[in-house]
């Protein structure tokens, strides 16, 4: 197709250009023949260039197909939790490494409760995390929802219950430096409370227990801000049936800080209990629960004399008479029976049920 055309005015870089019909044509100017004046005719072919158009269209319908092949097959998938371990106050996550697929990564948050904890730092070189500070014996929930450039992911619910004071298999220890017999001591009381052993500090390690403090799984739970307790720390939750405060059992910690209490097995056994508070309770108790017909002459003398009888007597009764020779008034005569022995069994009753 040939148009003629006439150049109105030239530019710099654009040309006017006349139809025939007196419309205006902005041409550039440098795809003019350079002795072109205001006034000259030029005459422009124009056609369609069906082989670069068919080109240019098999050249993006390629394109289009390796696009999809590469983000369009794939999407990210849901992050999967777990519970690592779980103590008195504190739980351990860990998750698969995220799949972004061809995505890109917005963020990675945690929720408690249907509340946001916070992010994860790093989430595509951290697969773990600790949630400290939970109340003890509570049940809980836990969520990851991952965010990105295709989309927002979420994982199923994870719920964990804190465990209660006497449940010691939450509890992971590293051992540090200690003497061979003491190290094997250390694991059978760790094996006899439920607990386990980590041969070195992790995000799971709840106390590291050693004898001096030194050496580079030391310095890891001083950064860590894990506990760095003594053996006997096992040896008192042992003790109590129960996880103990740690206060009183760090390396420099003043013994006398370390609160010790009735163990589980008193606990467990009220008669033995009982029969420890009447030994204490001195020899008048334990004389008291024994039928006087059984006692030895001396041991009846004992209980039958005044003295013996004022000690025995409950607190809310009356002190008793005088005898003639303290200013009291003479004793009426005996009756035929036994009549002591039985005052005194009387007396002795509420005694014995305290």
């Amino acid at each position: 197709m040939l148009i003629s055309l006439t150049v109105g005015k030239v530019d710099a870089g654009v040309a006017v250009l006349l139809t025939e019909d007196k419309r205006l044509i902005e041409f550039p100017s440098i795809l003019l023949p350079p002795s072109i004046t205001s006034g000259s005719i030029v005459d422009i072919t124009v056609s369609r260039n069906l082989d670069s158009e068919a080109a240019a269209q098999k050249s993006f319908q390629s394109l289009q197909s390796s696009i999809l092949s590469t983000y369009g097959q794939q999407s990210p998938s849901p992050p999967v939790i777990r519970c690592r371990n779980a103590t008195q106050t504190s739980v351990v996550l860990e998750w698969d490494p995220i799949a972004l697929a061809t995505a890109e990564l917005r963020s990675l948050s945690l929720y408690r409760n249907d509340s946001k904890a916070g992010n994860i730092p790093k989430p595509k070189e951290m697969t773990s995390t600790k949630m400290s500070g939970l109340a003890v014996d509570t049940e809980y929930n836990f969520q990851l929802v991952l965010r990105t450039s295709a989309g927002v992911y979420s994982s199923e619910k994870l719920t964990v219950r804190t465990h209660k004071m006497t449940d010691l298999s939450g509890i992971t220890v590293t051992p540090g430096m200690m003497a061979p017999p003491l190290r094997e001591s250390l694991s059978g009381a760790i094996d006899r409370i439920g607990a386990k052993i980590a041969e070195n500090v992790r995000i799971d390690t709840t106390h590291f227990v050693c004898m001096e403090g030194r050496g580079r799984e030391w310095e890891k739970a001083v950064e860590m801000n894990i506990p760095v307790v003594r053996p006997e720390w096992v040896e008192g939750c042992e003790r109590e049936g129960r996880i103990v405060g740690v206060r009183g059992y760090y390396l420099n910690a003043d013994p006398k800080l370390r609160q010790v209490g009735q163990g589980v097995g008193l606990q467990q056994h009220p008669q033995r209990q009982q029969q420890q508070r009447r030994e204490s309770q001195g020899p008048a108790s334990s004389t008291a629960s024994i039928p006087n017909d059984q006692l030895p002459n001396r041991s009846r003398q004992e209980i039958t004399s005044p003295t013996a009888t004022n000690n025995l007597r409950p607190s809310n009764l009356p002190p008793p008479p005088l005898s003639p020779s303290e200013g009291g008034s003479p004793a009426p005569p005996p009756p035929e029976k036994d009549t002591p022995k039985t005052e005194i069994d009387t007396q002795l009753s509420p005694s014995e049920s305290t």
